[in-house]
Formats: C-alpha cells, sequence, structure tokens
C-alpha cells in the first residue's frame, strides 16, 4: 500500500511531483505557442485569399473568395483568442487509470490472479490522461490535454472509492500562469501501486480553504458526482437545481452552461444562451466563470436588464414591488395600453369633402375599443383610421361615400387629428401615465386597491424625479410591449412587437367615464431640470432575444410579472433553473409558481438537489439554520462539511455604529486573506458608506439584496432585525445575509 507521505518526506515527494507535471505542463504550453503560430498563418492565408486588384462589380467567385476569408480570419481569431483566455492554469487534472483488457477472438483464456486478495487493478492496462479547459493535441493528434467537458474526462468527475471508474489516483494541479505550484491526489483504491505517490490532504478540502475573490472561481478541478451529474443532465426540457446556501448551486449551473455549449455548439451556440441573475453585481461577479471555461459566447444580464433599453438597478419598497409583481396588475396595464393620450383631443371637428363632421368622446371611444379588439395598439393605427372614416361618413351620410371616404382618407385635418389622437407609443411612455394618481385610480378601479394605485403611482412620480426605473418596472415594460406593439415608421407593413395576448380592452361606456386627462405628464416632465423623463425614454425597444437556452439563479426571487416576462425570453428555449425556496425574497410563491409552470409550460422536467455546503464554515451555518428554521421549519437544510473551531461572534452595534463596525474589520481583516463585506440595512448605509474600499480594497459595504449569489471570506452583519424589517421577504433575506461568510461571521445588534 501507498499511504501518504509521512512529514517528514512529504515535502520531498510534493516536490518531485510537481516537477513531473511541470514537465508535461511544459510540453503543453509548447504545443499551444506552435498552435498560435498556426493560427495567425491561417489568419494570414484568410487575408490572402480575400485581396483583390479589382473594382467595381465583383465577379461571383472574387466574392466567394471574401467570404472564405473572412470565415477563416475569424475562426483563427476565435482560436487565438480561446488560447491566450486559457494561458491561466490551462491543465488541472489528471488521472491514472488501470483498464481491464477485453479478450480478442483467439487469446487464451486469462489465468486467474494468483493472490485473490489482489488489488482491482492488478494486472491490467495503465493509462495517464491530463484534463483541462480545452481540449490541446500534438502534431501527431495525440491527446495532450482532454477537454474536461469531453466524455473521455467523465471519469475524473464520477470515480469515487465506491466506484472508481478504473481510476487508481485523482490529481488536481493548481497552477500561477505556467507553473504548477501544487497537487492534491485522492486515491480510489484501497491501496495503490509502488509507482503511484499520494500528495495532499485532498483537492476539495484544499479549494474549500482558499481565500475568496472579487470574482466567482470556477470548480471545474473539484466537480463533484453528483454535481457531475447535473452539469451533464440532457439538454431538453427544465432542468431544476435546488438545495440550501452554499451548496454550489449556481456555479454547476454555470459549468452546465459551458457543458452545453461543448456537446451542442451549433444549437446553442447558434441560438445563444442567456444566463439571468438577481442584480448587475451577481453579473459582474460571475463573469468570468464561463470564459475561465472556454466559453466567451453567453450573454449575461440582470433581471433589470432584460428589455433592450432599460437598465434598472433601483429596488421599489417592499409593498410597492409586492403590487408591481403581483399578476393583478395585469388589468391595469391593460387598461393603460388601450387609454386615450393624456391631453389628446377628445372630440374629432373637422371639413371633409366640403361637409362638418364632429364625432364626440362616445363615437371616439367606441371606435378606439373596436380598433383595439386582437390587435397591438401600435399596430391598429390603419385600423382605427379606417373605423373613424366609417363612423365620420355615418354622422353625414351626404353625397357618394366611396368620394367622401376618398376624401377623409387625404384630408391633412385627419392627419392631424390622428397624430394626436392614435400616435405611436413606446410602452414606456404608457406607463409613465400613471404617476397621474387619478389616472392610476380610475384605471385601477376593480383590480386595485386605490392604496395599491397611489403606491404605483407615486413610485413612477420617483421614477420622473430621479430618471431611472425600478426592477419591478421592467417586467411591467415587457407586458405593455406587448399590448402596445413596436413603434412603427410610417404607415407600413404592421408589425407586431411579441406575439399578442388577450387585451382587457375598456368598453366604450368605460372610455366615456375615464376621459382624457387634464395636463399632459409629457409637458410636466419636460419642464424638469435635467429631463429625467427623457432618460427614461432614451434607446429603442427591440423585440426579445431568441435564446436555445436560459439559465436562471436565484430563481425563487423572481415575481409573477417577472417569470412572465422570461416566459416570452425563452419561448422556444430549455431551461436551467437554480433556487431555494428558503431564500426567497417574493413574498407568495404559490402565486410565483404558477406563473413559472406557465412559463415552463409542458415541457418535461428534471431536478437535481444538492445537500452539502461548500461555502460556509459548519460554525457559521448552524448559526443561519436557527434564524431560518423558526419561520421555516421546512427549509432546506444542507449539511456544512467544513469546521473551523471559530463561532460566529454577537456584539451589541452601541450607539457609535461605524466604530463598531471599524472595530470588528481591525480584527477580521488580521483573520482571513481574503474578501470582508459589511452587510447593511438602508438606516446605516451612507455613516458606512465611506468604510467601502478600506483595507486595501479588501472591504465592500453592500445592501441586504445586493448580496444574492454573493460570498465573502468574512462578513460584518450590522443590525440583522432591520435586516429582516426592510427587505421583502424578511427573515428569508437574513437568511441569505448570515449565509454569505465562508471562514468567519460578526453580527451586530442594535
Amino acid at each position: 500500500m501507498s499511504p501518504r507521505p509521512s512529514d517528514a518526506t512529504s515535502q520531498d515527494a510534493v516536490t518531485r511531483e510537481i516537477a513531473i507535471e511541470q514537465a508535461h505542463v511544459d510540453r503543453v504550453y509548447a504545443e499551444l505557442g506552435k498552435a498560435s503560430q498556426r493560427a495567425a498563418l491561417v489568419a494570414a492565408d484568410g487575408m490572402s485569399r480575400g485581396r483583390t486588384d479589382r473594382t467595381g462589380d465583383i465577379r461571383d467567385e472574387e466574392m466567394s473568395g471574401l467570404f472564405e476569408r473572412d470565415a477563416l480570419v475569424f475562426n483563427a481569431a476565435r482560436r487565438q483568442a480561446s488560447l491566450d483566455t486559457q494561458y491561466e492554469g490551462l491543465v488541472f487534472g489528471r488521472l491514472d487509470l488501470a483498464h481491464a483488457t477485453t479478450p480478442q477472438p483467439g487469446d487464451q483464456p486469462e489465468q486467474p490472479a494468483a493472490d485473490p486478495d489482489a488489488p482491482w487493478w492488478a494486472g491490467r492496462e495503465r493509462e495517464i490522461r491530463y484534463i483541462g479547459r480545452l481540449g490541446v493535441r500534438d502534431e501527431d493528434y495525440e491527446p495532450l490535454v482532454i477537454d474536461w467537458r469531453a466524455p473521455a474526462a467523465a471519469a475524473f468527475y464520477r470515480a469515487t472509492p465506491v466506484d472508481p471508474h478504473d481510476v487508481i489516483r485523482r490529481r488536481v494541479m493548481r497552477s500561477q500562469g505556467t507553473t504548477v505550484v501544487g497537487v492534491e491526489d485522492d486515491l480510489m483504491a484501497a491501496e495503490a501501486p509502488d509507482d503511484i505517490v499520494v500528495v495532499g490532504d485532498g483537492a476539495l478540502l484544499a479549494a474549500l480553504t482558499r481565500a475568496r475573490g472579487p470574482r466567482m472561481r470556477d470548480i471545474v478541478a473539484t466537480i463533484q458526482q453528483h454535481q457531475d451529474e447535473a452539469i451533464r443532465a440532457p439538454s431538453r426540457g427544465v432542468t431544476e437545481i435546488t438545495g440550501g446556501p452554499g451548496t454550489g448551486k449556481t456555479v454547476v449551473a454555470l459549468h452546465r452552461a459551458a457543458y452545453l455549449l461543448y456537446a451542442e455548439r451549433r444549437r446553442f451556440e447558434g441560438g445563444g444562451i442567456l444566463v439571468v441573475g438577481p442584480s448587475t453585481a451577481y453579473t459582474a461577479y460571475i463573469e468570468r466563470v464561463l470564459p475561465s471555461l472556454g466559453e466567451d459566447s453567453v450573454t449575461l444580464r440582470s433581471v433589470g436588464d432584460l428589455v433592450d433599453a432599460v437598465s434598472a438597478t433601483r429596488l421599489d419598497r417592499p409593498e410597492v414591488a409586492a403590487v408591481k409583481g403581483s399578476l393583478r396588475i395585469r388589468r391595469l396595464l391593460a387598461r393603460a395600453a388601450g387609454a386615450p393620450v393624456p391631453g389628446a383631443p377628445d372630440q374629432f371637428r373637422a371639413f371633409v369633402g366640403g361637409q362638418a363632421v364632429t364625432l364626440g368622446p362616445p363615437v371616439l371611444a367606441d371606435v378606439r375599443a373596436r380598433a383595439l379588439r386582437g390587435h397591438a395598439r401600435n399596430a391598429a393605427t390603419d385600423s382605427a383610421r379606417a373605423l373613424l372614416g366609417q363612423a365620420a361618413w355615418a354622422s353625414v351620410r351626404t353625397g357618394l361615400k366611396a368620394e367622401f371616404l376618398e376624401a377623409f382618407d387625404s384630408s391633412i385635418a385627419v392627419d392631424d387629428f390622428m397624430a394626436a389622437w392614435w400616435p405611436q407609443l413606446d410602452p414606456r411612455e404608457v406607463l409613465l401615465w400613471l404617476a397621474d394618481t387619478d389616472l392610476a385610480y380610475r384605471l385601477g378601479r376593480g383590480a386595485l386597491s386605490d392604496e395599491e394605485c397611489a403606491a404605483v403611482a407615486l413610485s413612477l412620480q420617483d421614477a420622473l424625479a430621479v430618471g431611472t426605473w425600478s426592477v419591478a418596472d421592467v417586467a411591467l415594460i415587457d407586458d405593455l410591449a406587448t399590448r402596445v406593439g413596436e413603434v412603427r415608421a410610417g404607415t407600413g407593413e404592421e408589425r407586431g412587437f411579441y406575439e399578442i395576448d388577450e387585451l382587457d380592452v375598456v368598453s366604450a361606456s368605460e372610455f366615456r367615464e375615464l376621459g382624457p386627462t387634464s395636463a399632459s405628464l409629457g409637458a410636466a416632465a419636460e419642464a424638469r431640470t435635467g429631463d429625467p423623463r427623457e432618460r427614461l425614454l432614451r434607446g429603442h425597444i427591440g423585440e426579445p432575444g431568441d435564446y436555445a437556452h436560459v439559465l436562471v439563479d436565484e430563481a425563487q426571487d423572481l415575481s409573477p410579472m417577472q417569470w412572465r416576462m422570461l416566459g416570452r425570453v425563452a419561448e422556444w428555449a430549455s431551461w436551467t433553473v437554480v433556487g431555494d425556496e428558503a431564500q426567497a425574497s417574493w413574498s407568495d410563491p404559490a402565486e410565483a409558481a404558477r406563473a413559472r409552470d406557465e412559463a415552463f409550460g409542458t415541457s418535461p422536467r428534471r431536478r437535481f438537489h444538492m445537500a452539502t455546503n461548500y461555502r460556509n464554515a459548519r460554525e457559521i451555518f448552524d448559526y443561519a439554520r436557527d434564524v431560518i428554521l423558526e419561520v421555516m421549519p421546512d427549509a432546506d437544510i444542507p449539511d456544512a462539511v467544513r469546521e473551523t473551531g471559530v463561532d460566529p461572534v454577537v456584539a451589541p452595534l452601541g450607539g457609535d455604529p461605524v466604530a463598531a463596525v471599524a472595530d470588528s474589520l481591525s480584527r477580521l481583516v488580521s483573520e482571513v486573506d481574503g474578501t470582508i463585506a459589511v452587510v447593511t440595512p438602508l438606516r446605516y448605509a451612507d455613516a458606512l458608506a465611506p468604510l467601502h474600499g478600506t483595507h486595501d480594497g479588501r472591504v465592500q459595504v453592500v445592501d441586504p439584496m445586493a448580496t444574492k449569489g454573493l460570498e465573502w471570506d468574512a462578513t460584518v452583519v450590522v443590525d440583522p432585525d432591520a435586516i429582516a424589517a426592510e427587505s421583502p421577504g424578511g427573515i428569508r433575506v437574513l437568511y441569505v445575509v448570515l449565509t454569505r461568510a465562508a471562514h468567519r461571521m460578526t453580527v451586530l445588534r442594535a
């Protein structure tokens, strides 16, 4: 048997093993240098093929040459970028395998082993296999490194002592640039051959104890068997990854995205993969994971960035977000999409074909309701004009109808009226109409309470004041876009924005009751200094992306309206969905579940559960567990596998919060090597802001909702009761905050 080396010899053994691996890594990078030269030659060859001295018309064969050049240059540049990206730690694993030989026809029967107690690997054919972020072959096309996603690499993640998959030893290599600086081994056999040395304390434990940085690290070298099963699951339908805090759900899902691109590149690279997270801080945190795995074609968006030309990070107050996120608001939005433009004329007066025509509010309301049936508002412009002409003829009935309608259609007065009465509308403009409290009351009658209508109006007044949307507003804009439709230039072919769903058209009698508002919100907003309204309406809202796969993290936080928005983005896509109900900030999980099921449709579903907490030290997670179990006895509680022997520090906040936090930071910077977060409720945010970036940039001051999906080496949790009181989801958000620290946590109570 080959045990791990003793303390006296371990350093010598590690040094020898590192030298062995360094020799292979040097060979890999030498081959990469040759590959880089070949890529440069391909690019040069591509450019030369596209050169032409001809001017004017280009013949078909010359156009073909240009196309060939572009394809060659693109692929060469892309390969070169991949090689450059992977220059850091390209090779991370090694497998020592022993394969059972397959008898061939005519072979002599294999003799039984002399020792019936011989290890399973005895007498088998041996192989060494290196695993890395990209596959690399030598000039003879022999593999030097196998891509971690390839079937030949699966044993690196699937092997266990119970089911070794022919693996004797699994080795994880840690590198700095091109230099191997450490190795950690896991032995899959009860004993190893004499020529195999096993060093280190195990790759997973070594990875868990490393300091955190400002970006999420990939776990490609330490993926566990149950995680690998989720990563390599079939691509079709819906794959749900559930589990408590620290179980690696997010990073497993990101590795799954990289695997899908490898396994079905034509489908997923052509159609695109969209990764949706809870915040821009989250997308910044994970942005290097997929490029480190050899993929840079994935789109990262926060839930506030899913509609083009709209970017939102501001959060509404919990009670306002609850109204905006509920499906009940759709009735208010449907009525707004069909309502008169504030300040538009409420009657039509003109001379048409020499005849005076007057159409009052009831007639205009009836025309509006008929034009909107089954049509998005912007696409119904021509229909509204035609119906208006029919109503005008019905009011005079003098002369020939065809001549009257021809005169009506060519009338400048009608053009001017239509421009004011039925303009092409941006869905954001329609949402801003609801900043008028009286209009919000009238349109929301029977759908929302007066208090809820007032809350929506006040929140949109806030948006006009600061010139920024809230995250909850984005789903409302998306919903209105389906009802209003894409803004058309001129009167050409009608085009809808999305597939139009049911439109809650207000009846003619209701329109007469509502009437136009007394003043134009646009005119009032333009009078404000800095014109925040213009900032809210900047850019053009295009049609939603047509993605092949959508990955949603922190799915438990999505409101029903946000699920509907995602359902439109992912209409033809497969899904990977990550979440934990115990960490939800949305207050009505049943309503959200119904909207989620509608978004998934009839797609087949599979679920993978992560039950091991790799992030938190057991002492930290035990503290957080006790908090959540008081309000959610059935919460999904994972098993924390690592201990530090250091309990969380609970101390009074005192009369000087800044001093209390500063004292805690002074202690923590000497106890951990990596990042430290100060998580504070709003009431202390301004006072604690100067601490952000202190201690050589290691300290971050963040609000509770911004901690979603993130982690630090240590945290200082300021006034947990206030965090629960201020946050949507209450104690569940506090639970998130209390599970962000890997090694140390300090809780300062008011």
